[in-house]
Protein backbone atom coordinates (compact mmCIF):
# COMPACT_ATOMS: atom_id res chain seq x y z
CA UNK A 1 0.00 0.00 0.00
CA UNK A 2 1.36 3.41 -0.99
CA UNK A 3 1.77 5.67 2.00
CA UNK A 4 -0.14 8.49 0.29
CA UNK A 5 -3.20 6.19 0.05
CA UNK A 6 -3.59 6.45 3.83
CA UNK A 7 -6.54 8.78 4.43
CA UNK A 8 -7.26 8.83 8.17
CA UNK A 9 -5.34 9.35 11.39
CA UNK A 10 -6.15 5.79 12.50
CA UNK A 11 -4.67 4.31 9.32
CA UNK A 12 -1.58 6.50 9.76
CA UNK A 13 -1.04 5.23 13.32
CA UNK A 14 -1.55 1.63 12.20
CA UNK A 15 1.07 2.01 9.47
CA UNK A 16 3.73 2.74 12.09
CA UNK A 17 4.49 6.16 10.65
CA UNK A 18 6.87 8.17 12.83
CA UNK A 19 6.88 11.96 12.81
CA UNK A 20 10.17 13.79 12.45
CA UNK A 21 11.13 17.43 12.16
CA UNK A 22 12.08 18.96 8.84
CA UNK A 23 15.66 19.43 10.03
CA UNK A 24 15.83 15.71 10.86
CA UNK A 25 14.39 14.88 7.41
CA UNK A 26 17.13 16.94 5.76
CA UNK A 27 19.81 15.49 8.01
CA UNK A 28 18.77 11.84 7.58
CA UNK A 29 18.39 12.05 3.80
CA UNK A 30 21.70 13.88 3.45
CA UNK A 31 23.40 11.21 5.57
CA UNK A 32 22.14 8.55 3.17
CA UNK A 33 23.36 10.47 0.12
CA UNK A 34 26.80 10.97 1.62
CA UNK A 35 27.06 7.30 2.69
CA UNK A 36 26.08 6.06 -0.77
CA UNK A 37 28.27 8.55 -2.63
CA UNK A 38 25.38 10.42 -4.27
CA UNK A 39 25.65 14.10 -5.20
CA UNK A 40 23.42 16.08 -2.86
CA UNK A 41 23.40 19.34 -4.85
CA UNK A 42 23.39 18.22 -8.46
CA UNK A 43 23.71 20.92 -11.11
CA UNK A 44 25.62 23.32 -8.83
CA UNK A 45 29.18 23.64 -10.15
CA UNK A 46 32.36 25.08 -8.66
CA UNK A 47 31.32 24.70 -5.01
CA UNK A 48 32.30 21.03 -4.58
CA UNK A 49 35.26 21.75 -2.29
CA UNK A 50 34.16 25.05 -0.77
CA UNK A 51 30.50 25.96 -0.30
CA UNK A 52 28.81 22.54 -0.49
CA UNK A 53 30.86 20.89 2.31
CA UNK A 54 30.00 23.84 4.57
CA UNK A 55 26.33 23.63 3.59
CA UNK A 56 26.27 19.89 4.27
CA UNK A 57 27.83 20.45 7.69
CA UNK A 58 25.18 23.06 8.47
CA UNK A 59 22.37 20.66 7.48
CA UNK A 60 23.88 17.85 9.55
CA UNK A 61 24.02 20.31 12.46
CA UNK A 62 20.31 21.19 11.95
CA UNK A 63 21.18 24.86 11.54
CA UNK A 64 19.25 27.69 9.98
CA UNK A 65 21.52 29.06 7.26
CA UNK A 66 22.58 32.42 5.86
CA UNK A 67 24.15 32.32 2.37
CA UNK A 68 26.31 35.41 1.99
CA UNK A 69 27.65 36.36 -1.42
CA UNK A 70 27.54 38.72 -4.38
CA UNK A 71 24.80 38.57 -6.98
CA UNK A 72 24.70 35.63 -9.36
CA UNK A 73 26.49 33.18 -7.03
CA UNK A 74 23.77 30.48 -6.98
CA UNK A 75 22.54 31.29 -3.46
CA UNK A 76 18.86 30.78 -4.25
CA UNK A 77 19.64 27.72 -6.38
CA UNK A 78 21.35 26.09 -3.40
CA UNK A 79 18.30 26.78 -1.24
CA UNK A 80 15.94 25.30 -3.84
CA UNK A 81 18.13 22.22 -4.18
CA UNK A 82 17.59 21.50 -0.47
CA UNK A 83 14.02 20.48 -1.35
CA UNK A 84 15.45 17.30 -2.90
CA UNK A 85 16.69 16.28 0.57
CA UNK A 86 13.15 16.21 1.99
CA UNK A 87 10.99 13.08 2.28
CA UNK A 88 8.86 12.59 -0.82
CA UNK A 89 5.55 12.94 1.07
CA UNK A 90 4.51 14.01 4.55
CA UNK A 91 0.99 13.75 6.08
CA UNK A 92 -0.95 16.75 7.36
CA UNK A 93 -4.40 17.31 8.82
CA UNK A 94 -6.79 17.97 5.92
CA UNK A 95 -7.88 21.60 5.83
CA UNK A 96 -5.08 22.84 8.07
CA UNK A 97 -3.70 26.23 7.06
CA UNK A 98 -0.32 25.47 8.59
CA UNK A 99 0.26 21.84 7.49
CA UNK A 100 -0.35 20.39 10.97
CA UNK A 101 1.37 17.07 11.64
CA UNK A 102 -1.51 14.64 12.48
CA UNK A 103 0.58 13.11 15.26
CA UNK A 104 1.77 16.47 16.62
CA UNK A 105 -0.91 19.09 15.90
CA UNK A 106 -0.15 22.67 16.94
CA UNK A 107 -3.05 24.78 15.62
CA UNK A 108 -6.41 25.17 17.33
CA UNK A 109 -8.15 23.96 14.15
CA UNK A 110 -6.21 20.67 14.03
CA UNK A 111 -6.49 19.99 17.76
CA UNK A 112 -10.27 20.58 17.75
CA UNK A 113 -10.72 18.39 14.66
CA UNK A 114 -8.74 15.49 16.13
CA UNK A 115 -10.61 15.85 19.42
CA UNK A 116 -13.92 15.68 17.56
CA UNK A 117 -13.13 12.89 15.06
CA UNK A 118 -10.34 10.93 16.66
CA UNK A 119 -8.94 8.21 14.41
CA UNK A 120 -11.37 9.21 11.67
CA UNK A 121 -9.65 12.57 11.28
CA UNK A 122 -8.99 12.99 7.53
CA UNK A 123 -5.40 13.49 6.47
CA UNK A 124 -3.79 14.59 3.22
CA UNK A 125 -0.28 14.28 1.82
CA UNK A 126 2.12 17.07 0.91
CA UNK A 127 4.74 16.45 -1.78
CA UNK A 128 8.22 17.85 -1.21
CA UNK A 129 7.88 20.07 -4.30
CA UNK A 130 5.18 22.00 -2.40
CA UNK A 131 7.35 22.52 0.66
CA UNK A 132 9.39 25.47 -0.55
CA UNK A 133 8.41 29.04 0.24
CA UNK A 134 10.35 32.08 -0.88
CA UNK A 135 10.04 35.76 -0.02
CA UNK A 136 12.09 38.60 -1.45
CA UNK A 137 12.80 41.09 1.33
CA UNK A 138 11.69 44.57 0.31
CA UNK A 139 11.18 47.69 2.45
CA UNK A 140 7.38 47.34 2.16
CA UNK A 141 7.22 43.86 3.77
CA UNK A 142 5.21 43.99 7.00
CA UNK A 143 4.93 41.82 10.09
CA UNK A 144 1.41 40.96 8.95
CA UNK A 145 2.81 39.59 5.67
CA UNK A 146 5.29 37.32 7.41
CA UNK A 147 3.68 36.46 10.76
CA UNK A 148 -0.02 37.29 10.50
CA UNK A 149 -2.70 39.69 11.66
CA UNK A 150 -6.25 39.86 12.98
CA UNK A 151 -8.73 39.39 10.14
CA UNK A 152 -11.86 41.52 10.72
CA UNK A 153 -13.71 39.80 7.85
CA UNK A 154 -13.14 36.40 9.43
CA UNK A 155 -14.29 37.78 12.79
CA UNK A 156 -17.50 39.12 11.21
CA UNK A 157 -18.26 35.93 9.25
CA UNK A 158 -17.71 33.66 12.26
CA UNK A 159 -19.37 36.15 14.64
CA UNK A 160 -16.33 36.11 16.92
CA UNK A 161 -14.87 38.84 19.10
CA UNK A 162 -11.34 40.08 18.56
CA UNK A 163 -10.40 38.32 21.80
CA UNK A 164 -10.85 34.93 20.12
CA UNK A 165 -7.68 33.54 18.52
CA UNK A 166 -9.73 32.10 15.64
CA UNK A 167 -9.86 35.59 14.11
CA UNK A 168 -6.14 35.38 13.31
CA UNK A 169 -5.06 35.23 9.69
CA UNK A 170 -1.68 33.49 9.48
CA UNK A 171 1.12 35.06 7.45
CA UNK A 172 3.62 33.37 5.14
CA UNK A 173 5.86 31.90 7.83
CA UNK A 174 3.19 29.95 9.81
CA UNK A 175 1.71 28.76 6.50
CA UNK A 176 5.18 27.43 5.64
CA UNK A 177 5.22 25.19 8.73
CA UNK A 178 7.18 21.98 8.00
CA UNK A 179 8.68 23.60 4.89
CA UNK A 180 11.87 25.33 3.77
CA UNK A 181 11.39 29.09 4.00
CA UNK A 182 13.80 31.37 2.14
CA UNK A 183 14.10 35.11 2.69
CA UNK A 184 16.19 36.61 -0.10
CA UNK A 185 18.23 39.79 0.44
CA UNK A 186 17.72 39.75 4.21
CA UNK A 187 19.45 43.14 4.88
CA UNK A 188 16.67 44.84 2.87
CA UNK A 189 14.18 43.76 5.54
CA UNK A 190 13.52 46.62 7.96
CA UNK A 191 15.07 46.14 11.40
CA UNK A 192 11.67 46.06 13.13
CA UNK A 193 10.58 43.23 10.81
CA UNK A 194 13.79 41.33 11.50
CA UNK A 195 13.02 41.61 15.21
CA UNK A 196 9.72 39.78 14.61
CA UNK A 197 11.74 36.73 13.52
CA UNK A 198 13.64 36.38 16.82
CA UNK A 199 11.18 34.16 18.66
CA UNK A 200 10.30 32.10 15.61
CA UNK A 201 13.94 31.18 15.11
CA UNK A 202 14.69 30.44 18.74
CA UNK A 203 11.62 29.74 20.89
CA UNK A 204 8.87 29.03 18.36
CA UNK A 205 6.50 31.67 19.75
CA UNK A 206 4.62 34.09 17.54
CA UNK A 207 2.76 37.19 18.71
CA UNK A 208 -0.06 38.69 16.68
CA UNK A 209 -1.90 41.84 17.81
CA UNK A 210 -1.61 40.94 21.48
CA UNK A 211 -2.23 37.21 21.02
CA UNK A 212 0.64 35.12 22.32
CA UNK A 213 0.39 31.78 20.62
CA UNK A 214 2.61 28.89 21.53
CA UNK A 215 3.16 27.54 18.02
CA UNK A 216 6.32 25.44 17.88
CA UNK A 217 6.70 25.88 14.13
CA UNK A 218 8.86 23.26 12.46
CA UNK A 219 10.84 25.07 9.76
CA UNK A 220 14.13 25.23 7.94
CA UNK A 221 15.09 28.86 7.38
CA UNK A 222 17.53 29.86 4.65
CA UNK A 223 18.49 33.51 4.29
CA UNK A 224 20.48 35.07 1.47
CA UNK A 225 22.35 38.35 1.57
CA UNK A 226 24.75 40.40 -0.52
CA UNK A 227 27.68 41.82 1.50
CA UNK A 228 27.32 45.13 -0.34
CA UNK A 229 23.81 45.52 1.09
CA UNK A 230 25.23 45.81 4.60
CA UNK A 231 26.42 49.31 3.81
CA UNK A 232 24.12 50.38 0.98
CA UNK A 233 20.63 49.55 2.17
CA UNK A 234 20.66 48.04 5.63
CA UNK A 235 22.10 45.31 7.78
CA UNK A 236 21.21 42.12 9.56
CA UNK A 237 20.53 43.05 13.18
CA UNK A 238 22.96 41.41 15.57
CA UNK A 239 20.47 39.36 17.63
CA UNK A 240 19.08 37.86 14.41
CA UNK A 241 22.57 36.94 13.20
CA UNK A 242 23.12 35.31 16.58
CA UNK A 243 20.10 33.06 16.00
CA UNK A 244 21.24 31.88 12.54
CA UNK A 245 23.31 28.75 12.99
CA UNK A 246 25.67 28.89 9.99
CA UNK A 247 26.77 31.71 7.70
CA UNK A 248 28.26 30.39 4.46
CA UNK A 249 30.20 32.50 1.97
CA UNK A 250 29.61 31.82 -1.74
CA UNK A 251 31.89 32.81 -4.62
CA UNK A 252 32.15 33.07 -8.40
CA UNK A 253 33.52 30.25 -10.61
CA UNK A 254 37.27 29.97 -10.15
CA UNK A 255 38.16 28.51 -13.56
CA UNK A 256 37.03 28.95 -17.15
CA UNK A 257 36.06 25.27 -17.31
CA UNK A 258 33.61 25.59 -14.42
CA UNK A 259 32.24 28.88 -15.79
CA UNK A 260 31.68 27.23 -19.19
CA UNK A 261 29.84 24.33 -17.61
CA UNK A 262 27.49 26.72 -15.78
CA UNK A 263 26.84 28.84 -18.88
CA UNK A 264 26.13 25.85 -21.12
CA UNK A 265 23.81 24.39 -18.48
CA UNK A 266 21.85 27.57 -17.85
CA UNK A 267 21.68 29.19 -21.30
CA UNK A 268 18.17 28.98 -22.76
CA UNK A 269 18.78 28.12 -26.38
CA UNK A 270 16.40 27.07 -29.11
CA UNK A 271 17.28 23.72 -30.68
CA UNK A 272 17.61 25.42 -34.06
CA UNK A 273 20.30 27.73 -32.67
CA UNK A 274 22.47 24.78 -31.68
CA UNK A 275 21.92 23.23 -35.09
CA UNK A 276 22.57 26.46 -36.99
CA UNK A 277 25.60 27.88 -35.17
CA UNK A 278 28.86 26.05 -34.60
CA UNK A 279 30.73 27.53 -31.62
CA UNK A 280 34.50 26.96 -31.45
CA UNK A 281 35.87 25.96 -28.05
CA UNK A 282 38.06 29.09 -27.98
CA UNK A 283 34.93 31.26 -28.38
CA UNK A 284 33.35 29.66 -25.30
CA UNK A 285 36.50 30.28 -23.24
CA UNK A 286 36.75 33.83 -24.52
CA UNK A 287 33.17 34.53 -23.49
CA UNK A 288 33.86 33.37 -19.92
CA UNK A 289 37.10 35.32 -19.79
CA UNK A 290 35.09 38.50 -20.35
CA UNK A 291 33.39 37.98 -16.96
CA UNK A 292 36.75 37.33 -15.31
CA UNK A 293 38.06 40.57 -16.82
CA UNK A 294 34.97 42.44 -15.62
CA UNK A 295 35.55 41.31 -12.03
CA UNK A 296 39.03 42.86 -12.17
CA UNK A 297 38.23 45.93 -14.28
CA UNK A 298 38.98 49.39 -12.94
CA UNK A 299 35.78 50.62 -14.58
CA UNK A 300 33.45 48.26 -12.68
CA UNK A 301 32.36 48.33 -9.05
CA UNK A 302 33.91 45.19 -7.54
CA UNK A 303 31.69 45.35 -4.47
CA UNK A 304 28.58 44.84 -6.61
CA UNK A 305 30.09 41.84 -8.36
CA UNK A 306 29.55 40.54 -11.88
CA UNK A 307 26.79 37.96 -11.94
CA UNK A 308 27.19 34.59 -13.66
CA UNK A 309 24.00 35.64 -15.46
CA UNK A 310 26.12 38.01 -17.54
CA UNK A 311 27.92 35.11 -19.24
CA UNK A 312 24.66 33.23 -19.69
CA UNK A 313 22.81 36.07 -21.40
CA UNK A 314 25.94 37.01 -23.37
CA UNK A 315 26.17 33.44 -24.70
CA UNK A 316 22.52 33.60 -25.75
CA UNK A 317 23.17 36.94 -27.50
CA UNK A 318 26.29 35.58 -29.14
CA UNK A 319 24.48 32.68 -30.77
CA UNK A 320 21.60 34.94 -31.77
CA UNK A 321 24.06 37.29 -33.50
CA UNK A 322 25.46 34.46 -35.61
CA UNK A 323 21.96 33.03 -36.20
CA UNK A 324 20.70 36.41 -37.47
CA UNK A 325 23.66 36.63 -39.84
CA UNK A 326 22.90 33.13 -41.18
CA UNK A 327 19.22 33.99 -41.67
CA UNK A 328 20.11 37.13 -43.62
CA UNK A 329 22.48 35.11 -45.80
CA UNK A 330 19.83 32.44 -46.34
CA UNK A 331 21.98 29.57 -45.06
CA UNK A 332 21.19 26.77 -42.61
CA UNK A 333 24.57 26.60 -40.89
CA UNK A 334 27.32 29.02 -39.92
CA UNK A 335 30.38 29.20 -37.69
CA UNK A 336 30.70 31.80 -34.97
CA UNK A 337 33.13 34.65 -35.65
CA UNK A 338 35.04 36.82 -33.25
CA UNK A 339 33.37 39.90 -34.75
CA UNK A 340 30.04 38.40 -33.57
CA UNK A 341 31.15 39.27 -30.04
CA UNK A 342 30.02 42.83 -30.68
CA UNK A 343 26.51 41.42 -30.39
CA UNK A 344 26.96 40.67 -26.68
CA UNK A 345 27.47 44.31 -25.69
CA UNK A 346 23.79 44.77 -24.63
CA UNK A 347 24.12 41.72 -22.37
CA UNK A 348 27.15 43.28 -20.66
CA UNK A 349 25.98 46.89 -20.27
CA UNK A 350 22.91 45.93 -18.26
CA UNK A 351 24.76 43.57 -15.93
CA UNK A 352 27.61 45.69 -14.55
CA UNK A 353 27.70 48.57 -12.09
CA UNK A 354 30.18 51.18 -13.28
CA UNK A 355 32.35 53.36 -11.05
CA UNK A 356 32.85 57.05 -11.92
CA UNK A 357 35.64 56.32 -14.43
CA UNK A 358 33.42 53.74 -16.14
CA UNK A 359 30.53 56.19 -16.38
CA UNK A 360 32.91 58.67 -18.03
CA UNK A 361 33.94 56.05 -20.60
CA UNK A 362 30.36 54.93 -21.26
CA UNK A 363 28.85 51.47 -20.74
CA UNK A 364 29.26 50.35 -24.37
CA UNK A 365 32.92 51.45 -24.46
CA UNK A 366 33.58 49.54 -21.23
CA UNK A 367 31.98 46.44 -22.75
CA UNK A 368 34.23 46.70 -25.81
CA UNK A 369 37.22 47.18 -23.53
CA UNK A 370 36.33 43.95 -21.66
CA UNK A 371 36.12 41.97 -24.91
CA UNK A 372 39.50 43.34 -26.00
CA UNK A 373 41.03 42.60 -22.57
CA UNK A 374 39.80 39.00 -22.75
CA UNK A 375 41.47 38.55 -26.15
CA UNK A 376 44.72 40.01 -24.84
CA UNK A 377 44.72 37.81 -21.72
CA UNK A 378 44.08 34.60 -23.65
CA UNK A 379 46.40 35.25 -26.61
CA UNK A 380 49.66 34.02 -24.97
CA UNK A 381 48.02 30.66 -24.18
CA UNK A 382 47.74 29.92 -27.91
CA UNK A 383 50.58 31.81 -29.59
CA UNK A 384 54.07 33.08 -28.68
CA UNK A 385 54.08 35.98 -26.28
CA UNK A 386 54.56 39.40 -27.83
CA UNK A 387 57.17 41.32 -25.90
CA UNK A 388 56.71 45.01 -25.21
CA UNK A 389 60.25 45.84 -26.24
CA UNK A 390 61.78 44.25 -29.34
CA UNK A 391 64.99 44.99 -31.19
CA UNK A 392 64.27 46.77 -34.49
CA UNK A 393 65.76 44.15 -36.82
CA UNK A 394 64.80 41.02 -34.85
CA UNK A 395 62.47 38.67 -36.71
CA UNK A 396 59.49 37.47 -34.65
CA UNK A 397 56.84 34.83 -35.40
CA UNK A 398 54.58 37.71 -36.47
CA UNK A 399 57.03 39.60 -38.72
CA UNK A 400 55.76 38.07 -41.96
CA UNK A 401 52.14 38.82 -41.06
CA UNK A 402 52.89 42.43 -40.14
CA UNK A 403 54.89 42.86 -43.38
CA UNK A 404 51.90 41.49 -45.32
CA UNK A 405 49.72 44.25 -43.86
CA UNK A 406 52.36 46.86 -44.65
CA UNK A 407 52.51 45.68 -48.27
CA UNK A 408 48.79 45.11 -48.81
CA UNK A 409 47.47 48.12 -46.84
CA UNK A 410 45.14 45.86 -44.84
CA UNK A 411 41.63 44.62 -45.59
CA UNK A 412 37.99 44.99 -44.55
CA UNK A 413 35.95 42.26 -42.84
CA UNK A 414 32.19 42.99 -43.21
CA UNK A 415 29.87 41.88 -40.38
CA UNK A 416 27.35 40.18 -42.64
CA UNK A 417 29.58 38.66 -45.30
CA UNK A 418 28.81 35.03 -46.13
CA UNK A 419 30.92 32.21 -44.72
CA UNK A 420 32.49 31.72 -48.15
CA UNK A 421 33.48 35.41 -48.36
CA UNK A 422 34.71 35.37 -44.76
CA UNK A 423 36.92 32.35 -45.39
CA UNK A 424 38.13 33.75 -48.70
CA UNK A 425 39.20 37.04 -47.07
CA UNK A 426 41.10 35.36 -44.22
CA UNK A 427 42.39 32.56 -46.46
CA UNK A 428 44.12 35.09 -48.70
CA UNK A 429 46.43 36.08 -45.82
CA UNK A 430 49.10 33.38 -46.16
CA UNK A 431 51.11 34.27 -43.00
CA UNK A 432 47.92 33.67 -40.95
CA UNK A 433 47.68 30.12 -42.30
CA UNK A 434 51.34 29.51 -41.45
CA UNK A 435 50.91 30.74 -37.86
CA UNK A 436 47.89 28.51 -37.27
CA UNK A 437 49.64 25.45 -38.73
CA UNK A 438 52.79 26.03 -36.69
CA UNK A 439 51.31 26.81 -33.28
CA UNK A 440 47.85 25.17 -33.41
CA UNK A 441 48.52 22.12 -35.56
CA UNK A 442 45.88 19.98 -33.77
CA UNK A 443 43.13 22.54 -34.28
CA UNK A 444 39.80 21.26 -35.61
CA UNK A 445 39.10 22.33 -39.18
CA UNK A 446 35.89 24.10 -38.09
CA UNK A 447 37.83 26.26 -35.61
CA UNK A 448 40.56 27.41 -38.01
CA UNK A 449 39.06 30.66 -39.26
CA UNK A 450 37.95 31.77 -35.78
CA UNK A 451 41.56 31.22 -34.70
CA UNK A 452 42.82 33.31 -37.61
CA UNK A 453 40.56 36.18 -36.62
CA UNK A 454 41.69 35.71 -33.01
CA UNK A 455 45.32 36.25 -34.12
CA UNK A 456 44.36 39.54 -35.78
CA UNK A 457 42.49 40.79 -32.71
CA UNK A 458 45.40 39.71 -30.50
CA UNK A 459 47.92 41.63 -32.57
CA UNK A 460 45.67 44.68 -32.37
CA UNK A 461 45.63 44.47 -28.56
CA UNK A 462 49.43 44.17 -28.51
CA UNK A 463 49.65 47.21 -30.81
CA UNK A 464 51.10 45.41 -33.80
CA UNK A 465 48.07 46.08 -36.03
CA UNK A 466 45.21 48.56 -35.99
CA UNK A 467 41.50 47.78 -36.04
CA UNK A 468 38.88 50.40 -36.91
CA UNK A 469 35.14 50.12 -36.87
CA UNK A 470 33.59 50.96 -40.24
CA UNK A 471 29.90 51.24 -41.08
CA UNK A 472 29.30 47.52 -41.63
CA UNK A 473 32.35 45.75 -40.24
CA UNK A 474 36.00 46.12 -39.29
CA UNK A 475 39.08 47.35 -41.09
CA UNK A 476 42.46 45.85 -40.18
CA UNK A 477 45.62 47.76 -41.13
CA UNK A 478 49.32 48.01 -40.46
CA UNK A 479 49.56 50.22 -37.38
CA UNK A 480 52.02 52.67 -38.97
CA UNK A 481 49.93 52.89 -42.11
CA UNK A 482 46.94 53.91 -40.01
CA UNK A 483 49.02 56.63 -38.35
CA UNK A 484 50.07 57.97 -41.76
CA UNK A 485 46.49 57.95 -43.07
CA UNK A 486 45.40 60.11 -40.11
CA UNK A 487 48.03 62.76 -40.82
Amino acid sequence: MKIQNINTLGELKASGYQSKSIKDELRNNLREKIKTGQVAFEGVHGFENTVIPELERAILSRHNINLLGLRGQAKTRLARKMVELLDEYIPYVSGSEINDDPLRPISRFAKDLILAKGDETPISWLHRSERFYEKLATPDVTVADLIGDVDPIKAANLKLSYADDRVIHFGMIPRANRCIFVINELPDLQARIQVALFNILQEGDIQIRGFKLRLPLDMQFVFTANPEDYTNRGSIVTPLKDRIGSQILTHYPETLKIARTITEQEAKLDATQNDTVYVPSLAKDLLEQISFEARESEYIDHKSGVSARMSITAYENLLSTAERRALKAGVDKTTLRLSDFMGIIPAITGKVELVYEGEQEGAAAVAEHLIAAAVKTMFPAYFPKIEKLEKPNDKTPYSDLIEWFFAESGFELPDDCTDEEYQQILGAIVPLEILVKEYQSDLAKEDKFFMKEFILWGLVEYRKLSKDRITEGYQFKDIYGSYISKL
